[in-house]
């Protein structure tokens, strides 16, 4: 099987180089940039099947460039940054990254994540060898609906009423989970350990801010969902049709 490549994205050149010592170990192709701008130009000419992206670079720092690239490319993010609070891991999320680990962190813990990331991508969309974000209907496609809802599973499209909404690897994997459930309850740390594949890093305000953007991108009215519901003190489903 091809390597994978992953593109770290730092404007530590210390912290460059350890990652991709650790991720060269583990067998995966890697490239480096020490900036956002960088990283886009890289992303245009290179199949990169994972990026790890620090937030706080001179220029365009991470949270821009990440919502850049989500504009554009359907692959998993992990942000990593010397702030820890909830709120600046909120607002990573948010932007768009998949996964957030704060500095100083242990290289095995970024590979651990890396493997974890790659591994749910594969899972939940298998087809996709080259480019997480193909706009074409495949062959084996399936098709999943509900509430006027319709996603198509190896070409990760997703309409709404019939309009095309884009959706992150992640979000895109909890709605699969959630909709291939119907009227199944998900707690958070279910959700985690079957969209990740792997045990709960912190896992409540990580699942709960991505269920956020979920519901920003495919409800009417976030505030109220019809399609994710939240079943209090337990955690969320789709109802059965």
């Amino acid at each position: 099987m091809e390597s994978q490549t992953i593109l770290v994205v730092d404007d530590e050149e210390d912290i460059r180089n350890l990652v991709e010592i650790y991720l060269r170990h583990e067998g995966y192709r890697v490239l480096t940039c020490s900036n956002g701008a960088e990283a886009i130009e890289t992303l245009e000419r290179e199949d990169v099947h994972l990026v790890i992206l620090d937030i706080m670079m001179p220029g365009m720092d991470g949270i821009q460039t990440c919502m850049t690239m989500r504009n554009r490319y359907h692959l998993p993010v992990i942000m990593v940054s010397a702030k820890s609070s909830e709120m600046d891991k909120v607002h990573g999320l948010t932007a768009g990254a998949d996964d957030y680990l704060s500095k100083p962190f242990h290289p095995m813990e970024l590979v651990a994540r890396v493997k974890s990331q790659l591994r749910r991508v594969m899972q939940f969309n298998p087809l996709m060898k080259q480019s997480y974000g193909a706009s074409n209907q495949q062959e084996g496609e399936e098709s999943l609906t509900v509430l006027g809802l319709l996603m198509h599973t190896a070409s990760h499209e997703v309409f709404v009423e019939g309009r095309p909404v884009k959706l992150t690897p992640t979000e895109f994997a909890i709605l699969e989970l959630l909709v291939r459930n119907k009227g199944i309850v998900f707690s958070a740390e279910r959700i985690y350990e079957r969209v990740w594949k792997d045990k709960p890093f912190e896992s409540d305000n990580t699942v709960m801010v991505h269920i956020f953007k979920l519901r920003e991108k495919i409800e009417e009215n976030p505030k109220k969902p019809l399609i994710v519901k939240t079943v209090w003190g337990v955690g969320y489903k789709v109802d059965r049709d």
